[in-house]
């Protein structure tokens, strides 16, 4: 009797590539052959034509969203394959408004500040992470590892333009240590950091004396392994208007690449990549000048790019009809707009009492590989900061907890 182990290698191998990253943990339990060849489709041999397209995460809506997008047929209209964007099921039952990735884990911001989630897809395990005392919506977040592989998550706290101090939370030990810190710095609180090689990199600014009182434009690194930011180092702009644009993302977790777009008339949006980059030290390349003809918004243009195919994706709300996202493609010669959808509008009264829209921005996360880090299952009640106290669950969330 035929089983569906006596499949052939290279059939199976086929179907593999088709499932979903989020859907491979199923295809695991199979039998030992599908284990072994779902592990290779994610990090062995066959994982490297996987990588010519993007694969990713996006907020949508309150939502986490898995994001394909194939550049290969780009320069002909007829090849080009639209973006495959499908919501997270599991994570229906939370409101998430920001999500970050690092060595295949994510970390996710819940919308009412009340906890994180730290999930694995490929491994199908989630973590909850209980504040030592609370969140804010101002927050800044960080997802990294140190030179042993042990996973931190960083707290970065403050006001829109200050940083009052930060707090680290250790996998290992299931705790929050507070580091009082109060730089000369300062990380917009709509920034996101990038992480590489286990550290994060942020866009951040700096008061400066030199040649007249003024912001210089810098980059932050934080080393998880020593716990410490390091010193100021080079962006290839400068900014003196708060309302520029300034985004950061990973190259294959080799490089790092920063946008910006300056806010004038000429719309002129600038890509470089790094040819050199560690914690202490950075060199940059220039990838792309182009003029974009829309002014990327402040809060959102998550970006990646494809140096193959010499084109950065931004991701954006569309310039006509704001009620709709879009993911620009932009090359020296080449631009498109593709639409991914209706976006989340949320109609709130400002201080005079008039109304005011505010749009949920698409944001994407770095190209996302698959991990077999595991994740340790929080063990209730055992939080080691004695100043926390946990909050009543609804009825719908400790159902997640249990599903989760």
């Amino acid at each position: 009797m035929t089983t569906i182990s006596d499949l052939p290698w290279d059939v199976v191998g086929e179907i593999l590539s088709r499932v979903p990253l989020t859907s491979l943990r199923a295809t695991r339990s199979t039998c030992k052959t599908w284990e072994a060849l779902s592990k290779n489709q994610i990090i062995g041999e066959k994982a490297a034509p996987a990588r010519k397209q993007f694969l990713g995460f996006m907020m949508k809506d309150l939502r986490v969203c898995s994001l394909k997008f194939d550049l290969q047929g780009i320069r002909n209209h007829s090849d080009f394959v639209d973006p495959s964007i499908k919501k997270i099921s599991i994570l229906d039952q939370v409101e998430i408004t920001r999500v970050f990735h690092c060595d295949g884990l994510l970390l996710c911001v819940l919308n009412d500040s009340s906890r994180l989630l730290v999930w694995n897809p490929y491994l199908g395990q989630t973590r909850w992470i209980q504040p030592r005392q609370n969140f804010d919506v101002l927050d800044r977040y960080a997802l990294g590892y140190d030179k042993n592989r042990n996973h931190k998550i960083l707290r970065v706290f403050g006001e829109q333009q200050t940083v009052f101090g930060y707090e680290i939370y250790d996998f290992s030990s299931n705790s929050w240590r507070f580091v009082d810190h109060k730089p000369e710095w300062f990380i917009w609180s709509h920034q996101r950091g990038v992480s590489l090689k286990g550290n994060t990199y942020f866009a951040a600014k700096k008061k400066t004396t030199v040649g007249g009182w003024k912001i210089e434009d810098i980059l932050l690194c934080f080393d998880f392994t020593t716990e410490r930011f390091g010193p100021s180092l080079h962006l290839p702009f400068c900014s003196d208007d708060a309302k520029d644009n300034v985004a950061l993302s990973c190259v294959r977790d080799e490089q790092l690449a920063v946008l910006h777009q300056y806010k004038d008339i000429c719309l002129i949006m600038d890509i470089w990549v790094t040819n050199k980059i560690d914690p202490n030290a950075v060199s940059w390349n220039k990838f792309l000048r182009k003029w974009a003809g829309y002014p990327v918004d402040t809060e959102g243009g998550s970006f990646f790019i494809d140096e193959e195919n010499n084109v950065a994706v931004v991701f954006d709300l569309d310039q006509i009809k704001p009620v709709m996202a879009s993911a620009h493609l932009v090359g020296q010669r080449y631009f498109k707009s593709v639409n991914i959808g209706k976006v989340l509008n949320i109609v709130e009264v400002d201080k005079f009492g008039f109304f005011k829209v505010n749009y949920r921005l698409p944001l994407v996360c770095s190209s996302y590989v698959p991990s077999l880090v595991p994740l340790q299952i929080n063990q209730p009640g055992k939080t080691k900061d004695r100043g926390y106290k946990t909050k009543r669950k609804t009825k719908k969330r400790k159902k997640f907890d249990r599903d989760y």
